[in-house]
């Protein structure tokens, strides 16, 4: 009996596309890792990577109405110096435009962090810092 030669032919084709997407998006996707004194190390690659990318949110912020409550010092009247005294400031809502909420500066080495690897791999991008969910 003689095979099939088209179920061959399928067969032949699915194989090599499996290959060929496995080999496409190898080194492509999201990978967790730590920041370092020198670099990033990602969870998934034995090498430390120096040249890599953080990500920056650009945007508007909105700003509910709230309250600080701190201290004063009065140094304009004699009779006040050195004296302070316990007070509340309310703010107003507000939006602030063209805020930029930078990641990078607030990244340090030990920190675990989430990054995207884009361009087959070639570029990573870390998106954003994780901790543990329990604490």
């Amino acid at each position: 009996m003689s095979k099939d030669p088209y179920g061959a032919f399928v067969s032949i084709m699915q194989s090599s596309m499996a290959g060929h997407t496995r080999q496409a998006l190898s080194g492509v996707g999201a990978v967790l890792g730590t920041i370092t004194s020198t670099g990033l190390k990602l969870d998934d690659f034995k090498h430390e990577l120096q040249d890599y990318l953080v990500a920056e949110l650009p945007g508007l912020l909105s700003v509910p109405r709230h309250m600080y409550i701190g201290t004063t010092t009065s140094v304009e009247e004699e009779s006040w110096e050195g004296k302070e005294l316990k007070t509340s400031f309310y703010i107003g809502e507000d939006k602030l435009e063209d805020v930029n909420l930078g990641l990078k500066e607030g990244l340090k080495p030990g920190d675990r962090v989430l990054a995207v690897q884009v361009n087959g791999g070639n570029d990573v991008v870390v998106v954003c810092k994780v901790v543990n969910g329990r604490g």
